[in-house]
């Protein structure tokens, strides 16, 4: 099974996606993997990638959720996902991927983002972001105000699944 923890930036997806992996026993994957080296410096400045140069790096990420697919592998990929385009080409097989959206108010994904320090994304980036995201529907929803473990807690809820350990 491949499960995509989807959302804007400083939502926690990979805080969430590393927890969820490791209780699950699964790899892990980040999607800022699998960026060119343009698109980080283009991001970096604080611009905005267009879907032609989002492409290769979706294409990248399929790859691998089709190896996972296809070996049986667990594996958690966190990704921004923000348009319902994106998770349409991320979706290799229905029944064995699941989608967990991670949402939190503005003003919390502002604070996240003012005080990451190891990121490319500049926090500027925000409101570009919210006002590009397409909303999922159908998909495990968890809001992200809570402490990372509780927030894996309920995605584990959400999902139906158990921890390994």
């Amino acid at each position: 099974m491949v499960v995509i923890v989807m959302g804007v930036a400083g939502a926690g997806k990979t805080t969430v996606g590393t927890r969820l992996a490791r209780v699950l026993g699964w790899s892990f994957r980040d999607a800022d993997e699998f960026h060119s080296a343009e698109s980080i410096a283009k991001m970096a400045a604080g611009g905005a990638l267009t879907d032609a140069e989002r492409a290769p790096w979706l294409e990248r990420m399929r790859q691998v959720v089709q190896r996972a697919l296809e070996s049986g592998e667990g594996l958690v990929l966190a990704c921004s996902a923000l348009k319902s385009a994106y998770r349409e080409r991320l979706t290799v097989e229905p029944a064995r991927q699941r989608w967990v959206y991670l949402h939190a108010s503005r003003e919390v994904l502002a604070q996240r983002l003012s005080s990451r320090r190891d990121h490319f994304m500049p926090p500027s980036q925000l409101d570009n972001q919210l006002a590009v995201l397409e909303e999922p529907e159908g998909v495990c929803s968890v809001e992200v105000s809570v402490p990372p473990d509780e927030v894996v807690a309920r995605v584990l809820r959400g999902l139906g699944l158990q921890p390994s350990v």
